[in-house]
């Protein structure tokens, strides 16, 4: 399916909300040739490239199966060789646009379902096309279906995603010139993980700052084991800097969760808990107390302009013993959390159809401006190759009521 042209969008690192958000609001322009609606070419969707993005499961991936995928309105198709290695090819074959995810896979080469075109999984480099015959001089081994790096971590699929028209070698060295896909901080070696997901009919950009928004708890979460209306008060938190993002320094978590409550009781020991945001996507938060231990991680993965997907994965060493009842316990109030998280998207992305003139206030959307900030600078850092500046000087005390 063609995606409707948008207009462009310039971040700049003093705009307003309504001029960033921007974005997430379609509105079709006259049709464009296809090249011109290519991701990069004649529009701006506001994704930022040359990143890991997780693009599917582990587990959707099995013996010479491929599954399609879309990352940054690039569509994908992923699969793993007989090795175990997985790999991310572009969705299409460059000779006449057929989705390669159609194709057989033999463990190793992928051929296309059209003309049989043979393409290596693991560079993209066509090697054989059927129909040529002894007097055709065209060189096949130079051409290319796109490639993408590929990692397995935490029972995700990360794909690195290059920024359009960028070239990069096939070459069996090229991941290490790269940084390493993420992985999920552990702090013991026995330990149980999970994962949650849902869709959100919104841009990154709404998926993010809604993700980073500490006011909003108190009323698209309520519940009696999280947070009421009741149980608003004021906090002050500490910021400080980090690479790519900020950091909310380790503190007492919220005396107004039941979670917390139970994690101090159990250990008898002090409940710290740690938050950061790196760009391009991705909330981190460690909660420790004594040897106890809970990390998770969070992404907003692009798929298109208008869609997003919240990643969640989690690990932890609290009631091993009790695995069997504790996972279907964490699964049903995870899902709960994050669907009331969808709903709250959905709804909003109604209003947002409109383009509304948008704000915001201090100190609750401060991490809103960073990461806006954060984004623009990068962008800017790209296009100089200066250094990229950050936009927090040192620690920030922040205050909001929540």
């Amino acid at each position: 399916m063609t995606l409707p042209a948008c207009r462009a969008v310039y971040y700049d690192a003093a705009t307003t909300m309504s001029e960033a958000a921007r974005p997430s609001v379609q509105i079709p322009e006259e049709p464009q040739s296809a090249s011109a609606r290519e991701p990069g070419a004649g529009s701006d969707p506001g994704l930022l490239w040359d990143f890991w993005y997780p693009a599917l499961r582990s587990s959707q991936i099995r013996g010479n199966r491929l599954a399609a995928a879309m990352l940054l309105e690039v569509p994908l198709v992923i699969g793993r060789t007989k090795d175990g290695r997985a790999f991310a090819m572009r969705d299409s074959c460059p000779h006449r646009g057929m989705p390669l995810s159609y194709g057989h896979f033999d463990g190793k080469n992928l051929e296309c379902s059209y003309h049989g075109w043979r393409f290596d999984a693991c560079s993209g480099r066509c090697f054989e096309i059927p129909s040529l015959t002894s007097q055709d001089k065209l060189k096949v081994d130079r051409i290319f279906a796109g490639h993408y790096p590929c990692e397995e971590r935490d029972g995700f699929i990360w794909v690195f995603m290059t920024a359009p028209n960028s070239r990069l070698p096939a070459a069996a060295g090229l991941p290490e010139t790269l940084p390493p896909a993420p992985v999920l901080p552990v702090f013991s070696e026995k330990y149980r993980i999970t994962h949650l997901a849902c869709y959100l009919p919104t841009h990154i950009d709404h998926g993010i700052i809604g993700l980073m928004d500490p006011a909003h708890g108190p009323f698209v979460h309520q519940s009696w084991w999280w947070r009421s209306r009741r149980s608003i008060h004021q906090k002050e938190k500490r910021f400080e800097p980090i690479p790519n993002g900020f950091r909310m320094s380790p503190h007492t978590p919220s005396s107004n969760s039941a979670p917390y409550k139970i994690l101090r009781r159990l250990t008898g020991e002090p409940t710290t808990t740690m938050i950061d945001f790196a760009l391009p996507n991705m909330r981190l938060e460690e909660i420790r107390s004594g040897n106890l231990w809970f990390s998770s991680r969070a992404t907003v993965t692009p798929i298109r302009r208008d869609l997003c997907r919240i990643d969640f994965v989690a690990a932890w060493n609290i009631f091993l013993w009790a695995a069997p009842l504790v996972l279907p316990i964490f699964h049903f109030f995870g899902k709960r959390f994050l669907w009331q998280d969808q709903q709250t998207m959905i709804r909003q992305a109604q209003g947002l159809k409109n383009n509304p003139h948008l704000m915001l206030i201090d100190d609750a959307d401060r991490p809103a401006k960073w990461y806006f900030a954060l984004k623009a600078n990068l962008l800017e850092s790209r296009r100089t190759g200066a250094p990229m500046v950050h936009p927090m000087d040192g620690p920030v005390t922040l205050r909001w009521r929540s």
